[in-house]
């Protein structure tokens, strides 16, 4: 037997916090890109970020807990990146809102 999911990982989990995580995955994924772009050790972003290394390790392992989606940008923005958030109406297919992270080159 096959199921459908909604789309949202976090959703077809049942998590109750699906709504926060995904935000919170996407910018660590962009986090992490941007931490390679620059060849960034993980020492050398935990000066950057003022943390202690160990959380950049959690943060690559996606062990987001200590993490709020206010303090990853926070971090993304220390790395020299604008953020832009832009609020629209609800596309026609969704439910509910949609949160997106995306990259602009």
């Amino acid at each position: 037997m096959v199921e459908v999911g909604t789309g949202d990982v976090f959703q077809d989990l049942g998590l109750a916090d699906a709504g926060e995580r995904k935000p919170r995955v996407q910018l660590t994924m962009r986090l992490k890109d941007i931490i390679k772009d620059r060849q960034l050790t993980q020492s050398s972003a935990a000066e950057i970020f003022g943390i202690p290394q160990p959380h950049i390790s959690e943060l690559r392992n996606y062990k987001l807990k200590r993490f709020s989606s206010e303090r990853l940008l926070h971090f993304i923005t220390q790395l020299d990146r604008d953020i832009e958030i832009v609020i629209r109406p609800k596309a026609t297919n969704h439910v509910s809102g949609l949160v997106s992270v995306l990259v602009a080159v």
